[in-house]
């Protein structure tokens, strides 16, 4: 009778294992899942960099525009004034200019 049970149920050692592949492959499943989703992570935080910094380069292009129309505008400003006042050197018309401010 013993033997009769023996023979339909499995030894304790297969279990064992058993047990053991399925941790491992649970565990290297797990471990797999994990890295996926680190680099998912990476890409994600990569794309939003991206973008930022597409952002930025588009400000910076607009300021740097903003800043040419600027000192355009103040040679132009600077030479009329010259002309108002042709016995000024350039050092002393800027000073005139930052006394007025």
């Amino acid at each position: 009778m013993c033997s009769n049970n023996m023979n339909w149920l499995p030894s304790h050692p297969a279990r064992k294992q058993r047990s053991k592949q399925s941790k491992s492959q649970i565990y290297r499943l797990s471990r797999k899942r994990c890295e996926e989703k680190v680099e998912e992570d990476i890409e994600l935080k990569n794309l939003k960099l991206y973008l930022e910094n597409q952002s930025i380069i588009e400000e910076n292009e607009k300021l740097r525009k903003k800043a040419n129309l600027l000192h355009q505008e103040n040679l132009a400003l600077m030479s009329e004034f010259q002309k108002k006042f042709p016995n000024l050197d350039r050092y002393s018309t800027t000073l005139l200019l930052l006394h007025k401010q």
